[in-house]
């Protein structure tokens, strides 16, 4: 089969969530089975071509129809670590991929239906007819109708779209100009709600929407979360389109890239260890405490590694904090905001507990120190208020860091309570509350530190069930191959 993704992230080259993660991953597992894969990006200016290998332009003159003129693109091919990217770089006044970042603009809705619209056109001028286009949440929503409206009566009418949604918060959302501009026009058409029009706002084109309603098949990132999003308020407004659309809609469960996580071969940690060598986890809790300096203690290390956003929990992450210091533990944090007021809180925060031999507050991104907090942890703390899917949980079970976590999500459907869960107690993982608030959150860390306490054989062997969970992209690779064949043959 071939595969074309169109995404605005790619790790490592075009990493800002785990999105990123998520195109790279599930390109190279499909890749592993024997399909063909290609991915589309927009060409940044900020993007990590220490990563790309042989970057060099394959098509000179993409005119791509736009605004009732035309723009034009090059586009560039390259590596990313063996998967085939293709880069497109627009030469227009409007520079919108030369801003020294990914996202963060006002035209926003501009940047990326632009760029949905020149990805197809390069597919379609350069003859590349996949069996399958997979997009990827709002900023990629267009590429579905702009298909099915616009290339499909010119020679490409049997490609299908999967599209996958990984953050309901986020829909993409612009005025019926953008319509114009990428030559769908009509705007009594498309801006009915049957159609692309917002639920909730007249006049609005909603990017997201328009995916639900002309893609072939939507996706979410967990089971959990794809319920969440049809009959909670995490659907942040497109539960009635899912609904309308459920035959077409579902959840699957993200994977993790086991290449770069695994304690048995991590290059950015000291000491290796597996299931049956577990002691050696705690040379990494060693040389976890003297990178931070941290005091020798016999309580646990807990950590939170993750974007400080309100989605987070932050409330929740910094009660964490506390509760872990007050009960004999420690806490080391790594994230960043680019919020202006949460990275000023937490940096407050971190000054306020410089000298603490049991406490440190990174905050910034550094890859080779979040490897090494996993590894040298003993819990990990996941306390948001929505999760689609969340990867530090399943890093954590990775390296056999306890997670503790809120039971929303993906989060639900990979962390199984110790206590209370319905799965066999020899599947329990870690440990799970239900309400976003402290007492919650406190009664979870309650039970995680009296069964260090008290029994720390036992959870010794809690921490290797969850190594020995398999969350790699095996299983969730094989269910988007039945999604694409299910589409293929509609």
């Amino acid at each position: 089969m071939f595969i074309v993704m169109i995404a605005s992230e790619c790790a490592p080259v075009a990493k800002v969530g785990g999105l990123g993660d998520v195109v790279y991953g599930l390109a190279r597992e499909l890749e592993i089975r024997g399909h063909a894969v290609e991915i589309v990006l927009p060409k940044y200016d900020c993007l990590r071509y220490e990563h790309i290998w042989n970057l060099h332009p394959v098509f000179e003159d993409l005119w791509v129809p736009w605004g009732g003129g035309q723009v034009r693109c090059t586009v560039w091919f390259g590596f990313v670590h063996g998967r085939k990217c293709f880069f497109v770089d627009p030469h227009s006044d409007e520079l919108f991929f030369n801003r020294g970042t990914f996202y963060g603009c006002d035209d926003e809705h501009v940047r990326f239906a632009f760029f949905s619209r020149a990805a197809l056109e390069f597919l379609h001028r350069s003859g590349k007819r996949p069996d399958v286009i997979h997009t990827h949440d709002w900023q990629t929503g267009l590429v579905a109708p702009l298909l099915f409206e616009l290339y499909q009566p010119l020679g490409m009418p049997d490609q299908r779209v999967c599209h996958t949604i990984h953050n309901f918060k986020h829909q993409g959302a612009a005025g019926p100009e953008i319509l114009w501009a990428s030559g769908l026009g009509r705007p009594d058409h498309f801006l009915s709600p049957d159609r692309m029009g917002d639920d909730w706002h007249t006049g609005v084109v909603n990017f997201t929407k328009a995916a639900i309603v002309f893609a072939n098949f939507v996706t979410t990132v967990s089971p959990r979360h794809a319920w969440e999003a049809r009959h909670t308020d995490q659907g942040f407004g497109l539960g009635h389109a899912l609904a309308r659309f459920h035959h077409k809609f579902g959840g699957i469960l993200n994977g993790l890239d086991y290449d770069v996580w695994n304690p048995e071969t991590d290059p950015h940690i000291p000491a290796h260890y597996t299931v049956e060598a577990f002691g050696r986890k705690a040379l990494d809790t060693r040389a976890l405490r003297e990178r931070l300096w941290l005091r020798e203690s016999d309580g646990p290390i807990v950590a939170y590694v993750g974007r400080l956003d309100p989605q987070k929990g932050l409330h929740l992450v910094k009660h964490a904090l506390d509760h872990a210091l007050s009960n004999g533990g420690q806490f080391v944090l790594l994230g960043s905001s680019p919020e202006p007021g949460i990275d000023a809180d937490f940096r407050r925060l971190k000054a306020f507990l410089n000298d603490n031999p049991d406490c440190h507050l990174e905050l910034g991104f550094d890859e080779s120190l979040a490897h090494l907090i996993y590894a040298g942890s003993d819990l990990v703390v996941v306390p948001s208020l929505f999760e689609p899917c969340g990867l530090p949980q399943m890093i954590a079970l990775r390296y056999g860091a306890v997670p503790v976590v809120r039971g929303v999500g993906g989060l639900r459907d990979t962390v199984f309570d110790r206590d209370w869960s319905d799965v066999p107690e020899y599947e329990r993982n870690g440990f799970v509350f239900e309400h976003a608030d402290f007492p919650g959150l406190e009664s979870a860390l309650d039970r995680a530190f009296a069964l260090w306490r008290d029994d720390r054989e036992a959870f010794q062997r809690l921490a290797c069930t969850g190594m020995r969970y398999d969350y790699s992209w095996k299983e969730p690779g094989q269910h988007y191959l039945n999604v694409y064949e299910f589409i293929r043959h509609r």
